[in-house]
């Protein structure tokens, strides 16, 4: 989860959060490239002495201001297009998770089982045990496997909300009588920490989503005791 302190990105507990951070990292050293010639060229601008009290025109330079921020939008572009189908990628899942948003708390459901339901309450600062975050833990997570494709089919009862967790790249919005999509993976166990990121209402701060990813034993152990 994200520290008070850092400025970086999460990191990545999913393939397709890799590939946003991948994408980060490209998008970012072209804009600090482009960043560093500018900086350059308006230096030389101010302070070279030289004028030209005649020119009118200049179709070389003009030529390339054109041509250089055309090709460098491409390699922008392509990165992003392929990101882009990437999040709406949809594989065979091994199964199907619905979350509700409600005001205010997430109840979840386990399509492919049955009667596997639970609501998912932000636990109160009274109740929480040395080490749980506050604000961040909740009474019941919602437990994956690891490696395993799952889709997640999210929706609302009551008003707009969005279920979101950073170091899966996930943030899809819930809303009343329409079901999202999302496809994830994780590549390794612990624990990982959202919020929902619309604002829904007083309690809107206080409606926090816990992922946990376990082995496949551990959750057939987990799913054994529900």
């Amino acid at each position: 989860m994200a520290e008070w302190y850092q400025i970086s990105l999460q990191d990545a507990s999913s393939p397709l959060m890799e590939e946003m951070i991948y994408f980060h990292d490209h998008a970012f050293m072209i804009i600090i490239l482009i960043t560093i010639i500018t900086m350059y060229a308006l230096s030389i601008a101010v302070t070279n002495k030289f004028t030209n009290k005649k020119l009118l025109e200049g179709q070389e330079i003009e030529t390339a201001w054109t041509t250089i921020p055309a090709i460098i939008l491409i390699f922008i572009a392509l990165p992003s297009l392929r990101l882009l189908y990437l999040t709406d990628e949809t594989i065979n899942p091994a199964m199907t998770i619905k979350a509700v948003g409600h005001q205010w708390y997430w109840s979840y459901g386990y399509s492919d089982l049955e009667n596997v339901e639970f609501d998912s309450y932000m636990l109160p600062q009274e109740e929480l045990k040395k080490g749980d975050l506050r604000l961040l833990e909740v009474d019941n997570r919602l437990v994956l496997p690891y490696l395993t494709p799952v889709r997640v089919l999210i929706t609302s009862a009551d008003v707009l909300h969005a279920w979101t967790i950073p170091s899966m790249g996930v943030k899809l919005d819930a809303v009343p009588g329409r079901l999202n999509q999302a496809m994830m993976m994780t590549t390794r166990p612990g624990l990982f920490y959202g919020q929902c990121s619309e604002l829904c209402g007083a309690n809107h701060s206080f409606m926090p989503i816990v992922l946990e990813s376990t082995s496949t034993k551990a959750f057939e152990s987990w799913l054994s005791n529900m």
